[in-house]
């Protein structure tokens, strides 16, 4: 486990920050917290004593550096989530950048409007390209949670990545070298932060977009990029600057999405070694989808209380159609009146948007489509605990992980056999 910190240096402040975040957030410890500010002079002055004459900043004290480090960084975090629950009150200001961001996203939406489409496609158009869910109705969502592609929804990593690799496509005729490479990098940075920011600074948005520039900055400068550590920076810089980013769903949804892709979706590609390119593209979505599947499942049981059966069968095609339809339609929208071209785009825009419907109402009519059952917190934490001596008992072969693993799920059965007997009046 040591090791493992210390190839991803953003891992430790991550887990002191979020320790301050739960402080704050369960005991309200703001005021006490400045007692951890003192600790540093304490140790440093105690040690400065202790260790007269020799020298400071060796390799031997180098816990005394940290335990200096760890207190700081505790007492910000407790701060800075005191103050961002003072700032998320309803009598603070709304912030210039976010006005900004809704009259541009009202501005996008306007060609929308002129679409031959009826209300609920415009209204699903609307919030995979722009993340406007004011005019999706409660019916249409339902859907999209049966079939298992709710998250096409969300403006997410998924449709970051989409107009990321939509503007490197864009861009292509940049030099790689030289000046045209810095040029291309600052313009896919800036287009990419202004989709974000017109998306209304989502959670799961943000993130993609912080991953995505620490990607791109490390392909800049020529250094390797450790995917676990990228993952951490990002959370460490979100929470640093929104504390209160930790209690949403669509950043707990983002982040545990990404790290089961990152640890399941190799291991379950080696399972099954594919060489035939038309294969491959459709076995690594499978993968990719039943990975994302497995770390967030009991998250979505917790919050939703349902799950879909016909997820794999759904992601495929709609994620097809979606990457074509975000870059087309934001395209097209950016595109001025009377361009030459335009009436095509269209065409394609409305095409799409009936198909992706389509799909989604066809699916969510399949018999037992989806099934219904609700965790709480407590049996969420118990199977998250199971998940996690599975893999142990994976890695290692010790039986005591695999005895643990299977004592926890034998505690959620009991659980929901007692939740059933009580409903049935026993």
């Amino acid at each position: 486990m040591i090791k493992e910190l210390q190839i991803r240096p953003f891992a430790r402040p991550l887990l002191v920050w979020i320790a301050g975040i739960m402080l704050q957030t369960v005991f309200s410890c703001c005021t006490y917290s400045w007692v951890l500010l003192l600790l540093p002079v304490i140790i440093l002055t105690i040690a400065g004593f202790a260790l007269r004459g020799q020298e400071h900043f060796c390799y031997e004290t180098r816990w005394l550096w940290g335990a200096v480090f760890f207190s700081l960084l505790l007492s910000f975090s407790i701060q800075k989530t005191a103050y961002s629950q003072f700032e998320s009150s309803p009598e603070h200001p709304v912030s210039r950048l976010s006005c900004w961001a809704r009259e541009e996203q009202q501005r996008l939406l306007e060609p929308i409007a002129k679409l031959n489409l009826t209300d609920e496609e415009k209204s699903v158009l609307a919030t995979i390209t722009v993340g406007y869910r004011q005019a999706m109705n409660r019916e249409v969502r339902d859907r999209f949670s049966a079939t298992g592609v709710a998250h096409i929804l969300a403006v997410s990593g998924f449709h970051v990545a989409i107009v990321c690799g939509f503007l490197s496509f864009l861009l292509s005729f940049l030099p790689r070298n030289g000046l045209g490479k810095w040029l291309r990098y600052l313009l896919t940075i800036v287009l990419l932060w202004t989709f974000v920011a017109v998306t209304g600074f989502a959670a799961s948005a943000v993130r993609a977009g912080l991953m995505l520039t620490l990607f791109l900055t490390g392909l800049l400068l020529g250094k390797l990029t450790e995917r676990y550590n990228i993952l951490a920076a990002s959370a460490f810089c979100m929470l640093v600057y929104e504390p209160l980013y930790l209690f949403d769903i669509g950043f707990q949804l983002s982040y545990l999405a990404v790290f089961s892709i990152l640890y399941f979706q190799p291991r379950m590609q080696r399972l099954i070694e594919i060489r035939n390119p038309f294969l491959l593209t459709p076995w690594r979505w499978i993968t990719v989808t039943v990975s994302a599947q497995i770390g967030t499942t009991f998250l979505c049981l917790y919050y939703f209380g349902r799950f879909s059966t016909v997820f794999l069968l759904t992601n495929l095609p709609l994620t097809l159609l979606a990457t074509l339809l975000v870059p087309v339609c934001l395209a097209w929208m950016l595109l001025p009146a009377g361009f030459p071209g335009a009436e095509w785009l269209q065409v394609v825009v409305e095409w799409l948007a009936r198909r992706m419907l389509w799909i989604v109402d066809s699916f969510s009519r399949v018999p037992g489509a989806v099934f219904s059952f609700r965790f709480d917190f407590l049996t969420m934490l118990v199977a998250y605990g199971m998940l996690l001596f599975t893999l142990l008992y994976g890695r290692t072969g010790r039986s005591r992980y695999l005895f643990v693993a299977l004592s926890l799920l034998l505690i959620i059965l009991l659980v929901r056999l007692i939740g059933n007997l009580k409903l049935c009046g026993i």
